[in-house]
């Protein structure tokens, strides 16, 4: 297998002057400039469309994370007063306490 270091010295000359020549631009100024200006008004579209998107506070979760952490939240909550209440009933207690004999569970679905 050959590799350019071990080419001839008429194939390094001839690299060397095509290396050298620029090739011109092919980028024109006035199609770089529109492009510029087309970008310019997506992006403004999209914030007329999507204002939310953009906006992007670092102290505020995401919505899916809002509700993971809301989930969470009564999640908690029923592992409270489950505990409340399986203490109260290994307690002997006849008359659970008001909160936890009337609690509603965040979780339950079934009512």
């Amino acid at each position: 297998m050959k590799t350019r270091e071990m080419a001839s010295p008429g194939f390094h000359q001839a690299l060397a002057v095509h290396q050298a020549v620029v090739p011109p631009s092919r980028i024109y100024p006035s199609i770089a400039e529109a492009a510029e200006r087309q970008t310019k008004a997506m992006r403004a579209l999209r914030l007329r469309a999507f204002p939310e998107s953009e906006v992007s506070s670092e102290d505020q979760p995401a919505p899916i994370e809002a509700a993971r952490v809301q989930r969470r939240r009564g999640a908690e909550v029923t592992r409270a007063l489950a505990l409340r209440r399986a203490r109260a009933e290994r307690a002997g207690l006849a008359q659970l306490p008001a909160q936890v004999q009337n609690a509603t569970y965040p979780l339950d679905q079934t009512g």
